[in-house]
């Protein structure tokens, strides 16, 4: 499977897809939506996660991929763009720093800027979205579980359901035995046990045009499969909605199931949800070193609404946290039902 740049697809093209995403929900847009619920213009309440996102190379092609990330991905972020991130971190503030793609590992840099975010602060929480099979991919991302445990990274794993069948439809044959593996290696050193500080937690995207059940049932669910089927042990695990975007978004129109999905996402919605979205205390970096409110402003090519600071060398803080944030109708997303964000439930 090719990604749909490598495709020429339609929704390749970035006006393409905004053109979709524009068109109100029975007359409604987002921005209508958060007005009534007195959170319109959405604005940031503080700024201290950096989601990094290290390019879009990635050694799966997953079906439901918002970045449309693949192995003919060749965007990648270089370690210029890196120095500028760590300039930023030095200066205080930031205390997360959240890595993701593609693969995050993918890019040869990777170990060096952790490495140099550890010479800067000890304290700064380090996050890498890891696929799990990147683990296995190649002999030289076998010791990353140590290298994760090492700088005290707090793993957080894709992983759409304890069965095989369901993983490898969205994500690829195989994907599922792959991801058991890896889960194995990171809980022997000690990630997901009781006691241990090293969190290993996964991530569910629903397989169809529909939401998420409860995140704190689909927990104990997976959390009884996966150890009475495998012996593997987790810390939490984090619901997250399918936005309309990319891959997901051309399932959606193919299958002829993007209004009712959207009228979904529109009925769902929660103002608790709506006034936690995580764009409120985040900024999202594209691999070129691009600003964007969220991860997936970042895909539609959404650069942050700050007249001075829209690059990480521009970076201005008091800009950014006067900023109205950009808000498209795939936002939807992240307020139906309890919410979501790339931590989970939000309400």
């Amino acid at each position: 499977m090719k990604s749909l740049k490598a495709q020429q697809h339609p929704l390749s093209k970035i006006e393409y897809e905004l053109e979709v995403l524009d068109t109100p929900i029975n007359g409604l847009s987002f921005a209508d939506k958060l007005a009534d619920s007195n959170l319109f213009p959405l604005s940031p309440t503080q700024i201290d996660i950096l989601q990094i996102n290290m390019g879009k190379m990635c050694n799966q092609v997953c079906k439901h991929c918002h970045v449309d990330a693949g192995p003919d991905r060749k965007e990648i972020m270089t370690r210029e763009t890196m120095l500028m991130i760590l300039e930023v971190i030095k200066k205080g503030g930031i205390k997360t720093v959240d890595l993701t793609g593609g693969a995050p590992e993918m890019n040869p840099e990777f170990r060096w800027f952790i490495e140099e975010v550890r010479k800067i602060s000890s304290e700064v929480h380090i996050i890498v979205r890891c696929n799990l099979t990147i683990i296995l991919a190649n002999p030289k991302y076998h010791d990353l579980p140590e290298f994760y445990k090492k700088h005290h990274i707090e793993v957080v794993s894709s992983l759409p359901y304890f069965t095989a069948v369901k993983t490898d439809s969205q994500r690829g044959d195989g994907v599922f035995d792959k991801s058991i593996k890896a889960l194995k290696m990171l809980n022997e050193i000690g990630y997901g046990s009781e006691g241990s500080d090293l969190q290993l937690n996964l991530v569910y995207n629903p397989a169809g045009a529909f939401l998420p059940a409860s995140q704190e049932g689909l927990e104990l669910e997976f959390k009884k499969r996966l150890k009475n089927s495998y012996d593997i042990t987790f810390n939490s695990l984090y619901t997250i909605t399918n936005l309309p975007i990319s891959r997901f978004l051309e399932y959606l129109l193919r299958s002829e199931n993007y209004d009712s999905y959207m009228e979904k996402l529109l009925d769902a919605y929660n103002p608790v949800a709506a006034a936690n979205v995580m764009c409120r205390n985040t900024i999202s970096v594209g691999w070129d070193g691009y600003l964007y409110d969220c991860d997936f402003n970042q895909m539609l090519e959404l650069k942050v609404a700050s007249p001075t600071s829209q690059h990480i060398a521009d970076w201005n803080q008091k800009s950014l946290l006067e900023r109205e944030i950009i808000v498209k109708q795939h936002c939807f997303g992240c307020t139906a039902g309890a919410g979501s964000s790339c931590g989970g439930a939000t309400a």
